[in-house]
């Protein structure tokens, strides 16, 4: 919750996605560790919330419409769900033709053969590329060969997609979203990673391509037509849901509830399995007709405010849905959103359309990966692959890998010279004994043992390198090495003190703070929401106008409630102000960064006389505490690594110096005149 815990800094800063796995053990970076001293002891409920979440359940599945995750870039994923079966053995047409029958859009080439320098270092455009291949090879020599295999088919039918037509549906891709051109090409790069050319060539090409060869294929029915303007436009029902997985404990639920409706949401969060939903009290988006289980829609529009519905099974699970209400159709004529609909509909039936189409164009296609096939390579060189003979050159596969994934691989690249040179400085090496450490202390934190309790290697990679989609090369390379680089640069200059351990004691088994909160995101509204609290202290009316102000979702779903405020928890300030309360007083504002703080103490827990001289107790809070102060520490390094550093970055054109001594903590990143990018619009 802002405002109510402090991020431990992480390198996230400066450390691109692939090697972000120094604050996790499966390479996602921790976003929200209380403090250095927090939060070292789970609560049984907080263990098992936890646990809920690291499972997906199958209501997530089969109804993630509910949580309301709409796909900008649904028509991205045509080129990556098919895998075609191809064996690599088999052999080569005899005469293989390099040229492209039907050329695809592209711009903007690398230009120089350093792509950076690094403290006087080179990386070359070379080693950039084969970085990109050995990330991303297989995955865009996919796209290349089904870009060729549409290619192809368009020529023979004689269909053409002109450089106007794809400038156009970029514009009308915007426009669906009410952005310029420019705003949707932006929002595209900083939110999906997905640059200009990347889109032209990847998406919007491929999508008009597919739509002429698809024709009448495509074309919306009536009724097709009239149940997506149901489900745009027509009525809704707001609602809060509750998923089990047992049946008996939902129909216990169900009888509590259907007489106590006011207590669902307190039910959610402490009974229901979707931990996304639960977090809020259960509220879901909106539920609309024609979105997805039929069942779930028919329960959800037979309600009236204040109901709640019977158990409905969707796979393993059983939902219980509460109406919150009703609300009412737009009043939009369906002439005036008609071609609006039109098109949606035509995009989503495309999907379909481009599967099949796909599953023949292979079906009858010859496909020979060389790029992971050692004997291949070595009688066709530089050819990664071959699509019914027409050769797909490494070059090309350089050039495009080099194009989408080329900015975020050089400064993985960067990182790891970086790491390097330090290391050589200080004259230590990473040796295979420390990278094995580090993966058994990752393994032992995500509780990947064996049966004698220690950690289970193989099954941990095996772990890794699946959820992170990368290969054990990969993973040690990139997530691996790092860790441990850094790790035996500052190890040894952690230090867990007695001070340490006191307040690590106090954060964890001190008193705590009972309050409720309302979080506004300016003064003046905090301002007027305090003295509206200010008239009418009583708790009742604090939790109204919590629910009715607080821009936090928890403590507005829950009233004002949040988890008691304990000490060194890494809000100094607002712990203060929290620890001079007495139970029913209003504090004033508190500013939190960019939020404004409202609290209502309403007591203090007991706090837990288990004694600092307890030596189990001692060695959880040692073992906790080191941790996380190496992992500040390590963040620490790297920051003062790259901050003493000169980058010349030629691919995004930017320079780094290193940073003077009073301005320390600041990299001095600026874009530079004599740096030019070397890639294309930018």
């Amino acid at each position: 919750m802002p405002g109510f815990s402090n991020p431990v800094y992480t390198p996230q800063r400066y450390y691109p996605s692939c090697v972000r796995a120094l604050t996790d053990p499966l390479g996602a970076p921790t976003q929200n560790l209380a403090s250095v001293y927090g939060e070292t002891v789970m609560s049984s409920k907080e263990a098992a919330a936890r646990s809920r979440a690291a499972a997906p359940s199958e209501w997530k599945r089969r109804a993630a419409w509910l949580l309301g995750a709409i796909v900008v870039l649904a028509a991205a994923a045509w080129f990556r769900n098919h895998e075609p079966d191809r064996n690599a053995a088999a052999a080569p047409q005899p005469v293989a033709k390099e040229s492209v029958e039907a050329p695809l859009p592209r711009v903007g080439r690398p230009e120089h053969d350093v792509m950076a320098i690094v403290n006087g270092q080179d990386i070359s455009r070379q080693d950039l590329a084969d970085a990109c291949v050995r990330r991303y090879g297989e995955e865009v020599l996919e796209s290349l060969v089904n870009k060729r295999l549409i290619a192809n088919h368009c020529a023979k039918r004689g269909i053409t997609v002109t450089e106007a037509e794809i400038a156009a549906e970029v514009d009308r891709m915007a426009s669906r979203f009410q952005l310029g051109r420019e705003q949707w090409l932006e929002m595209l790069q900083k939110e999906r990673g997905i640059s200009p050319n990347q889109y032209a060539s990847d998406i919007v090409w491929p999508t008009l391509a597919l739509r002429k060869l698809a024709g009448e294929n495509i074309k919306p029915t009536a009724q097709e037509i009239n149940q997506a303007y149901e489900r745009e436009y027509g009525e809704m029902i707001r609602t809060r849901l509750i998923a089990v997985s047992d049946a008996n404990q939902a129909n216990q639920l169900h009888q509590q509830l259907a007489t106590n409706p006011a207590g669902f949401a307190r039910a959610a969060i402490e009974h229901s399995e979707d931990v996304n939903s639960a977090s809020v009290g259960g509220l879901i988006q909106p539920i609309r007709r024609y979105m997805g289980d039929p069942a779930i829609e028919a329960a959800a529009f037979a309600l009236q405010p204040g109901q709640v519905s019977s158990p409905v099974q969707v796979g393993n699970q059983f939902i219980l849905l509460k109406c919150e209400a009703r609300i009412p159709a737009r009043a939009v004529p369906l002439a005036q959103v008609q071609e609006k609909i039109e098109e949606g509909i035509k995009d989503q039936k495309l999907r379909g359309t481009a599967h099949d189409l796909f599953a023949s164009l292979q079906k009858t296609a010859t496909i020979v990966n060389v790029l992971n096939d050692s004997r291949l390579s070595q009688t066709m060189p530089g050819v990664v692959a071959t699509v019914n003979g027409d050769r797909i050159m490494r070059k090309e596969l350089d050039q495009e890998c080099v194009l989408r994934h080329g900015d975020e691989v050089l400064e993985g690249e960067i990182t790891h010279l970086l790491l390097e040179q330090a290391l050589k400085t200080a004259r230590v090496n990473v040796t295979q004994a420390d990278m094995d450490a580090e993966m058994r202390h990752a393994a032992e934190l995500s509780g990947v043992v064996d049966a004698k309790g220690d950690a289970d290697l193989a099954k941990w990679i095996e772990t890794a390198t699946t959820e992170q989609g990368i290969t054990r090369e990969q993973y040690l390379r990139d997530a691996v090495w790092p860790s441990a680089a850094l790790k035996k640069l500052t190890a040894s200059d952690v230090i867990v003190d007695e001070t340490d351990l006191q307040k690590g004691y106090e954060a964890n088994f001190g008193e705590r703070v009972i309050c409720r909160a309302i979080v506004l995101d300016n003064m003046r509204r905090a301002q007027e929401v305090w003295d509206k609290a200010r008239r009418n202290p009583t708790v009742e009316f604090f939790g109204d106008l919590a629910a009715e102000y607080s821009i936090e979702p928890t403590s507005k779903a829950l009233r004002g409630e949040v988890p008691p405020l304990g000490r060194h928890g890494g809000q100094p300030q607002l712990e203060e102000v929290a620890f001079n309360l007495q139970p029913g007083e209003l504090s004033g504002i508190v500013q939190v960064e960019d939020k404004f703080v409202i609290l209502r103490s309403e007591g203090r827990t007991k706090s837990q006389d288990l004694g600092m001289d307890d030596p189990d107790v001692r060695e959880i809070l040692q073992r906790d505490i080191y941790e996380k102060k190496l992992r500040l520490a390590m963040t620490q390094k790297f920051e003062e690594i790259r901050g003493n550093a000169r980058v010349d970055n030629y691919l995004a054109g930017t320079s780094q110096a290193p940073v003077k001594a009073e301005d320390r903590g600041q990299v001095n990143v600026r874009q530079d005149t004599a740096v030019r990018p070397t890639s294309g619009v930018r």
